[in-house]
């Protein structure tokens, strides 16, 4: 399975431009041919393009530095230098490009979204350019300008509609296995989820809603604890907010403020999203526990399931579409 990469830096040099030539015309019957050394080629531009063939950055994993081609020398009789080939990198769309000083290059929302990082060098004049009636003979000519080069970090936040929070082993995976086309790991221990998943759930209006499994935070993911905030940045991008939290808990509320501190700590923004919280693994409590624990929570958005034996999975899908609604609304 390839390593899952969400933030990498590498290096992007663009193109040196072409030497500019330094030639005289020469043919039989013609001794004095005039200057005709032709200008050199301009160096490759670097482009980056969100691309929905790739989900995450683990192809640059292994080759940090890249770099478009030169622009070729000019030549006599007047020939331009051939320019040199840009070079565009593929990134998932969700990919933020920052400078090495924290300036923000460009947000690559859309697949086909593209951004000009690095430009060529200029190639150099040849000597025919610098021809005037002064200087009807001049031995020079420019030499090409080397291309911008730059480290770049480039960072990945999942664009989904809707985001799975929860703390380890709360029923995420299951979930999203059970709504939707994703197939992620899912095992009866904490962190089986080590990268985020997506799945697709088709709505009843025609659209389709995208999911995200954010891997599990604990307290102090927001310093980088457990997980940390490797993942915490897959839900800025979110639309709205599903919390999970399981029945077996004994302080479901204590939970669920957990993991509002949490995202709270990391980007206050978050508690404004459209939210619902779902008390999963009902198949295992008691009738009385589940009720005990969901009146705890004193909030009127809560919808008990089990994703296991699939109770109240259609309440569910119908809480879904009304969270899309509400966020659209309120974007």
């Amino acid at each position: 399975m390839p390593k899952f990469t969400d933030s990498i830096t590498i290096k992007v040099r663009a193109g040196k431009g072409g030497a500019g030539c330094v030639s005289f015309f020469r043919e039989k019957y013609i001794p004095r041919g005039g200057p005709d050394g032709g200008d050199g080629g301009r160096g490759g531009d670097v482009y980056i393009e969100a691309d929905y063939n790739y989900y995450n950055l683990s192809h640059f994993f292994r080759d940090r530095t890249y770099r478009a081609g030169d622009g070729a020398r000019g030549r006599g009789q007047n020939c331009h230098g051939a320019d040199g080939t840009d070079l565009v990198l593929k990134v998932p769309p969700g990919t933020s490009i920052v400078d090495e000083d924290g300036t923000i290059i460009a947000d690559l929302l859309e697949s086909g979204d593209r951004a000009l990082v690095c430009r060529g060098g200029i190639g150099g004049k040849g000597n025919a350019f610098f021809k005037s009636s002064t200087h009807q003979t001049p031995r020079f000519a420019q030499p090409g300008m080397p291309g911008e080069e730059k480290n770049i970090i480039l960072t990945l936040k999942l664009i989904a509609h809707l985001g799975l929070v929860g703390l380890p082993n709360a029923g995420k995976s299951t979930l999203l296995a059970a709504i939707t086309n994703a197939r992620p790991k899912i095992a009866d221990y904490p962190f089986t989820t080590l990268i985020p998943n997506l799945g697709v759930l088709p709505l009843k209006n025609g659209t389709s809603c995208t999911i995200a499994d954010i891997p599990g935070i604990i307290e102090g993911a927001h310093r980088g604890l457990g997980l940390g905030l490797s993942f915490l940045q897959h839900i800025e991008r979110v639309r709205a907010i599903l919390y999970l939290i399981e029945l077996t808990e004994l302080d479901p509320r204590y939970n669920l403020s957990l993991l509002r501190a949490e995202l709270a700590a990391y980007n206050p923004a978050l508690l404004k999203k459209p939210y619902y919280i779902v008390l999963t693994k009902s198949d295992l409590v008691s009738h009385g526990d589940m009720q005990k624990r969901r009146d705890a929570l004193e909030d009127p958005r809560v919808i008990v399931v089990s994703a296991q034996n699939g109770d109240n999975m259609d309440g569910l899908l119908d809480i879904i579409e009304t969270l899309m609604e509400e966020s659209v609304a309120s974007a």
